[in-house]
């Protein structure tokens, strides 16, 4: 049977006809003059739902701090809705507008209670607290979570301080969205939840997710992050000897030359 390429999801706007979100060009991060990855090139455009795939300890996470401005690069640029960024005040502006999931929601997570903590964004971005309540409020109830706004945040499970987590993200209404394994420890039915949620977001997003359902639900094209390097890749199904497909991802090079055909089998 021959290979299916994924259809494009592809609500994008056309690059003609809108300029980039996001452009990155050169970019290379070292940590202890290690180097962890160089010449990093890419744009992301309205609609784009680009998922970012690579090995544990390859640098994705790494790579979307750099982004925001958590992390600095010690080469190349990255132009975030038409500005250039240099500088903490200027990836002040830009992380009011591009919004991090940590990996960890542990990381995220700070105030005494889960309504604080949702509001805390949208109070920075000069909502008064009546305003950011309300946000936080509406927010909370769009991921199903109205009834833990006033529960204590330390106490919460894993899975729920995901949601959470999710939830300070969202009520800064960012334009762009990045996610860093958004579904770490969520239960079957909360994952649906989630997944349900972002794919009727208008938001672009890149995706980092070792969850294969997670990327064929939401992504709409993918790069892989591999020996330093960031390539253009491919999605796509074929079936497996145990009678069902699965969403694989490989580089670009890769298949144009024909190393991924349509007899292979896991």
């Amino acid at each position: 049977m021959v290979s299916e390429n994924i259809k494009q999801r592809d609500d994008r706007v056309t690059e003609t006809s809108h300029s980039a979100l996001l452009k990155v060009a050169g970019l290379g991060f070292a940590y202890a003059q290690k180097p962890v990855f160089s010449e990093v090139n890419f744009e992301l455009y309205p609609g784009d739902r680009l998922a970012l795939i690579g090995a544990n300890g390859a640098g994705k996470s790494t790579l979307l701090r750099v982004l925001v401005g958590l992390a600095k690069p010690n080469s190349g640029s990255i132009t975030a809705f038409g500005q250039h960024c240099v500088g903490e005040e200027s990836f002040q502006r830009v992380r009011q507008r591009m919004g991090l999931l940590f990996q960890d929601s542990d990381d995220q997570l700070f105030c005494p209670t889960v309504l604080e903590d949702v509001a805390f964004g949208p109070l920075n971005q000069g909502l008064t607290a009546e305003q950011a309540i309300a946000k936080a409020q509406t927010t909370l109830a769009s991921l199903g979570m109205a009834q833990f706004a006033e529960r204590i945040t330390y106490r919460l499970s894993g899975g729920e301080k995901r949601m959470v987590a999710l939830a300070t993200v969202l009520a800064m209404s960012p334009e762009i969205l990045l996610l860093d394994e958004p579904t770490n420890g969520l239960d079957a039915a909360a994952e649906e939840r989630l997944l349900q949620h972002l794919q009727a977001l208008p938001q672009a997003m890149i995706i980092v997710s070792h969850d294969r359902a997670v990327l064929e639900r939401l992504a709409n094209r993918a790069v892989i992050l591999q020996s330093g390097q960031l390539d253009a890749a491919v999605m796509h199904r074929h079936p497996h000897q145990h009678a069902h497909e699965h969403l694989h991802v490989h580089p670009s090079s890769e298949v144009e030359a024909g190393k991924h055909g349509d007899k292979e089998h896991h």
